[in-house]
């Protein structure tokens, strides 16, 4: 990779060299027939990974413009939806869903636990939800939702399940055909950005609706939006020849290679790596004293917020990292300060992360915090080679 840090943090995530030169190609039309041809292959690339029966949408706007998408084409102003949270980003969809007229309840859990099964199943016993929204991982946590738990509750009560794979989607699964204990029981909607897991840069909203998702638009009619309204998107899905609204040529050119690494290497290859990526930093950190907020059973393969020992001062850390080329993402609200996050998803490598650890034990020896450097790398070469 040409990049010049290693840019570890929780997106945007570390771009490969095909993928910038697929985004410095040549910008064409959009109605030209040679970018229509890589639009509609990128589409059909993402269909792919989601296995969905229904529509897929790769349109220019970010994460939480695919939240919106989400949100406002299956739900209407006076229904309710049940937001499960895991962390801050968890906690969006109540603003979004109070901008439209949406009654929002949550659940949220302890930063670093999961919210319990038992709690949603009694939530939803008392009032009738449309949806429920699951953040598959949050990133302001790093705890990973359990959808073979939380699917089967949720759709038992009739409601939609739309899922936030913002840093989850091509590295932990999210199979939209999978059933999750009755034939019905399944994933409607996700929504994704293209700068995490996918290693591609910021300026994507990507988002898949199941045909059980796709009626549920139907039967509202009229909603309020426009840009965000799908029904504007589907024939242009269907046919990128047609137009609605300018797409970002060089990004989809950026994407549709994401895409196509992301399907070479193959969906359960990504899920092991990520997974031995994940285990491998924690164990690693460790060594230095440095604690996941997340238990590991509850633990994102893709990111992980680390709990600092005593006396490590955060800004000037992740400083003094950053003049090594190590670009790490400080905490946020009641551990801004007192924890730092790590990504370690999408086009990150093996070597990346192993080197990050080196030079965090550098860093921490230079201030005075005495560790064992060559352990942690042992450490993290040991779990790296155990998970794949």
């Amino acid at each position: 990779m040409r990049n010049e840090d290693m840019l570890l943090i929780p997106g945007p995530t570390p771009v490969v060299d095909s993928i910038y030169d697929a985004l410095a190609s040549e910008t064409r039309s959009h109605t030209d027939p040679r970018f229509v041809e890589i639009y509609k292959r990128a589409i059909d690339q993402t269909k792919e990974m989601f296995q969905t029966d229904g529509e897929v949408f790769v349109i220019a706007g970010s994460g939480t413009l695919a939240m919106e998408m989400a949100l406002v084409n299956t739900v209407a102003a006076g229904e309710r939806i049940l937001v499960i949270s895991h962390g801050y980003f968890g906690d969006r969809f109540i603003k979004l869903g109070e901008a439209f007229g949406i009654e929002v309840d949550v659940l949220q859990s302890e930063w670093g636990e999961r919210v319990n099964v038992e709690d949603v199943e009694n939530e939803l016993s008392k009032k009738n939800y449309k949806a429920v929204t699951i953040t598959h991982g949050d990133t302001s946590t790093g705890v990973v939702a359990d959808l073979d738990a939380l699917v089967p509750v949720i759709k038992k009560h009739g409601a939609l399940v739309i899922l936030d794979g913002v840093v989850a989607t091509a590295a932990i699964e999210e199979d939209m055909s999978k059933c999750y204990g009755h034939p019905d029981y399944k994933i409607d909607i996700v929504l994704t950005g293209s700068q995490k897991a996918i290693g591609v840069p910021p300026g994507l909203a990507v988002v898949a609706f199941n045909q059980s998702a796709l009626e549920i638009r139907k039967q509202l009619g009229r909603i309020p939006a426009y840009y965000t309204d799908i029904n504007n998107w589907i024939p242009i899905m269907n046919d990128p020849s047609k137009y609605f609204a300018t797409p970002p040529v060089n990004l989809i050119y950026a994407y549709a290679e994401g895409m196509r690494l992301v399907l070479e290497e193959g969906l359960e290859n990504r899920y092991i790596r990520h997974t031995a990526y994940g285990k491998a930093v924690r164990a690693g950190l460790a060594e230095f004293g440095m604690t996941a907020l997340a238990e590991e059973g509850v633990a994102a393969s893709t990111l992980s917020c680390i709990l600092y020992p005593e006396g490590i001062d955060d800004a000037a850390f992740r400083g003094e990292l950053a003049k090594k080329g190590v670009i790490l993402a400080g905490s946020l609200a009641h551990l801004a300060g007192k924890a730092f996050r790590i990504g370690h998803m999408g086009n990150t490598t093996e070597q990346m992360l192993e080197k990050a650890i080196q030079l965090i034990g550098q860093t921490l020896n230079e201030s005075g915090h005495k560790v064992n450097t060559q352990k942690a790398i042992e450490r993290f070469k040991e779990i790296m080679y155990a998970n794949v």
